[in-house]
């Protein structure tokens, strides 16, 4: 009997035993789940502090940059002394008859000052600069100190010195200040050709007049251009906070390299909107360089006008490449003229450099020194062809180098209209031809007008017909494949360019 009530209560127990502990698990379960999810937190923490301390590894790098450029960047002001035209008269003779009957007699009018005070006005600018040598040379904009009497260096120390301006380019808007000033820091430079887009920089000057700020950004492009802040551009584009004060000052890398002077901001309010521009150490210190040799800029010229390719004006001239410019014209006697180089020729190459665009091309031969043979890889007649051209000089005329001529004949497909070219008409355009045609109107949304074409533009040539009077002009059109569209040479102001109109 005893054996059988052991054997009776042993499940017994066991069951009571395997419910107490499913009782205690269900209460238990909850904190060990808890405690599994606080050790996976754990664990991302110890990950996260790890890259906590690269984080702090990278904000030192910002701090060991900022504390690197401080001796080196300066901040400038001028002053600029208004001598404005007196315009009192103590007898009021100057008055116009109007305002005269508001004084009662003459004595008034000795007691009244017409104009503004004899002594003038001054305006004060501000902006930033950098120290690029340990004798003294700044660089800065030529806008902070453009028609500037007064010029003082502000160092980060808190001395001040009287600058002498050694020379200005307004055509890049560098300039260069000298100070009486020895033991310097220069800034470092660094190569902007190297500048990816993407990569991390600081900006350091003086906005509205804050000393020594630094703000930090990226490069957000490279190549802006057309952008009507200097005649020769190829900014770099940052989203580094720039604002007024700053132009002048370095655009640096995390080497504290110096890869950019900031020089514009794209703002509708006058402030910072995260667009800034900064010319590219490279041109800057090639310009820099020329005005201390030299005491101005001298740029290499070939005396050609030059124009951007599009897929329909490559396609006319059956060239098939990627990249490349177009010469629109070529200036008699010039160095291009000279060194075989012809209107309608497509340049691909400069000393084995490929050239993509227009201001490419024509920013590195102002670049090259005058006297020097470059190389020219040519795509012509469709074939390539090489040249060796002597550069010249740029001259200070830019009117003589090609800076951006019985019935009428209409094309309603073009949208445009155009007329013999007489001897009088070519006078009051100032062509020196009478082969071509000139265009007499332009509809308004039309191909031509799109185009850029304006009444007074001289066709000289539809296709590869060359254009001597109206009816030319009209054998060629009636024969052009309009819709594929046709390739015309115009003159304006005296120089050639290339269009194609497509009809509609």
């Amino acid at each position: 009997m005893v054996r059988r009530k052991a054997r009776t209560l042993g499940p017994v127990l066991l069951g009571a035993a395997l419910i107490g502990s499913g009782a205690l698990l269900s209460w238990q379960a909850p904190q060990w789940i808890a405690r599994l999810v606080y050790a996976a937190e754990a664990g991302r923490a110890a990950v996260a502090r790890e890259q906590l301390g690269a984080a702090r590894d990278f904000s030192e790098a910002f701090q060991a940059v900022a504390e690197a450029l401080r001796p080196s960047v300066v901040s400038i002001a001028s002053v600029t002394r208004i001598r404005p035209r007196n315009l009192r008269d103590p007898r009021g003779r100057d008055l116009p008859e109007e305002f005269r009957r508001f004084f009662g007699d003459e004595d008034m009018l000795d007691r009244f000052q017409f104009g503004i005070p004899d002594q003038g006005l001054e305006q004060r600018g501000q902006g930033s600069g950098v120290i690029v040598s340990a004798d003294g040379y700044v660089l800065t904009n030529n806008h902070v100190v453009r028609n500037a009497d007064e010029v003082d260096v502000h160092l980060s120390d808190e001395r001040s010195f009287r600058a002498k301006v050694v020379g200005t380019d307004p055509k890049t808007d560098v300039a260069v200040l000298k100070i009486e000033a020895t033991g310097l820091v220069p800034a470092v430079w660094g190569n902007s050709d190297g500048v990816k887009v993407g990569e991390w920089v600081l900006a350091v000057g003086s906005p509205f007049g804050l000393d020594q700020t630094v703000t930090a950004g990226i490069i957000s492009a490279k190549g802006r251009e057309r952008m009507g802040l200097a005649e020769y551009e190829d900014f770099m584009q940052t989203d580094a906070a720039i604002n007024p004060g700053n132009s002048g000052g370095p655009l640096v890398n995390l080497k504290g390299e110096v890869i950019g002077i900031n020089t514009a901001i794209a703002s509708q309010s006058g402030g910072f909107m995260g667009v800034g521009f900064a010319i590219p150490s490279n041109m800057a210190r090639s310009v820099m360089q020329r005005i201390i040799d030299n005491g101005r800029v001298i740029r290499g010229w070939l005396g050609a006008l030059i124009q951007d390719l599009n897929e329909d004006l490559s396609r006319s001239f059956g060239f098939t490449g990627k990249s490349g410019v177009l010469i629109g014209d070529v200036v008699p006697d010039s160095p291009a003229a000279k060194g075989g180089l012809q209107s309608g020729d497509i340049v691909t190459k400069l000393n084995g450099r490929e050239m993509t665009g227009a201001s490419q091309l024509r920013n590195a031969v102002a670049d090259t020194a005058p006297g020097t043979e470059v190389s020219l890889d040519v795509f012509r007649g469709g074939q390539s062809t090489a040249l060796k051209i002597r550069v010249g000089e740029l001259p200070d005329d830019t009117s003589a180098i090609g800076q951006p001529g019985g019935g009428e004949s209409s094309s309603n497909e073009l949208g445009m209209a155009v007329r013999p070219l007489t001897e009088e008409l070519a006078g009051q355009l100032g062509v020196e031809t009478t082969q071509g045609v000139v265009i007499a109107n332009v509809a308004a949304g039309g191909a031509a007008a799109e185009a850029g074409l304006r009444p007074g533009d001289v066709v000289v040539s539809v296709g590869d017909t060359r254009i001597r009077n109206l009816v030319d002009y009209r054998e060629a059109i009636s024969k052009a494949k309009l819709a594929e569209g046709i390739r015309l040479q115009f003159l304006r102001e005296g120089t050639r360019r290339f269009v194609v109109l497509r009809a509609r």
